[in-house]
């Protein structure tokens, strides 16, 4: 039994196709199909049912998949070992960061990073939170940066900061005229939001206690974008709410639509989040502190309430 061998069961797992495995492990089919027979053939079983189409795993090939994963990630740790003791942070690293966060942050760190860690690869992708918790767990990402807490134990978070809340008010709105708001003000009934997947969307309706006693049919207008958000605000449709770091590069004549929360100001956790086996720590404690630096001095709120990104339980 090699390491090699568990890498491709893995790979035929995830891909339920000989075909398209040896293309993700860069190798021949014919090279790929014969080391996972050999390996079929020592452990006398069978891994993968080939009669299903697609390929499923047997009962007794799911429990070796298991365990193959946590093989192959503890084999990855030797070279992690042998890196942070020579002092190396470099290499490719894979960091999934959710669609509210992306388009703010990733200008804010992103130059700085590269230019202080150049040996680093970043491969960035944008991606929902539960399938950045499966690509964590799957060890398709080494790290990613999502609102927490998320509440899995075999995930672990580093907060990077915290972020307010903001109400974008349009003129003619029942609050407008409110210099400062409170959480009991709002109402899902006129609230625009985020569609279903966003976890900034599921924070917003956990915010509105109000959410459970609206009848079904009230007016909602969903969107996949803050900046949509905005622009439907503007058209009458209803208030919205900001992650703060939004708010920074809105337009000058929308400015007075902002309106602050009075405090402590509801407010999202962001974190750094990693699998438990933490390979890679070198490069997510570079991430950390480099975005930590740079996010909390633009971030002034000092009294904030943290709103659990997770779905609310009606």
């Amino acid at each position: 039994m090699t390491i090699t061998q568990l890498y491709y069961v893995l790979a035929v797992a995830e891909n339920q196709n000989f075909t398209k495995a040896a293309e993700k492990c860069f190798v021949t089919q014919p090279t790929l199909s014969m080391q996972i027979q050999k390996l079929e053939e020592e452990l006398d079983i069978l891994i993968f049912d080939r009669s299903k189409k697609p390929i499923e795993l047997t009962e007794v090939g799911r429990k070796i998949v298991t365990q193959a994963r946590n093989i192959v990630n503890e084999s990855y740790r030797i070279q992690d070992i042998v890196d942070q003791q020579k002092g190396f942070i470099g290499g490719e690293f894979k960091l999934g960061i959710i669609p509210t966060v992306m388009p703010t942050l990733l200008p804010m760190f992103l130059k700085s990073f590269i230019k202080k860690y150049p040996k680093i690869k970043l491969k960035i992708e944008e991606m929902t939170t539960d399938d950045i918790i499966s690509s964590i767990k799957d060890g398709h990402l080494d790290a990613a940066i999502a609102a927490t807490p998320l509440e899995d134990e075999a995930i672990k978070e580093r907060v990077l900061y915290f972020e307010p809340f903001v109400s974008y008010i349009p003129k003619n709105h029942r609050l407008h005229s409110n210099k400062k708001i409170d959480v009991s003000d709002l109402d899902i009934s006129d609230m625009l939001l985020l569609e279903d997947g966003h976890c900034f969307r599921d924070g917003v309706i956990n915010l509105c206690k109000a959410f459970k006693n609206n009848p079904d049919d009230a007016f909602q207008l969903e969107s996949g974008s803050i900046e949509t958000l905005i622009k439907l605000s503007n058209e009458g449709l209803g208030m919205t709410l900001l992650p703060y770091l939004h708010t920074l590069d809105i337009k000058e004549q929308e400015k007075e639509n902002l309106h602050y929360f009075n405090e402590p100001s509801p407010a999202r956790e962001v974190s750094l989040i990693y699998h438990k086996s933490e390979l890679k720590m070198q490069i997510i404690e570079a991430l950390q502190d480099v975005i930590s630096g740079l996010v909390r001095g633009a971030i002034a709120f000092q009294d904030v309430k943290i709103i659990s990104p997770l779905p609310s339980k009606k």
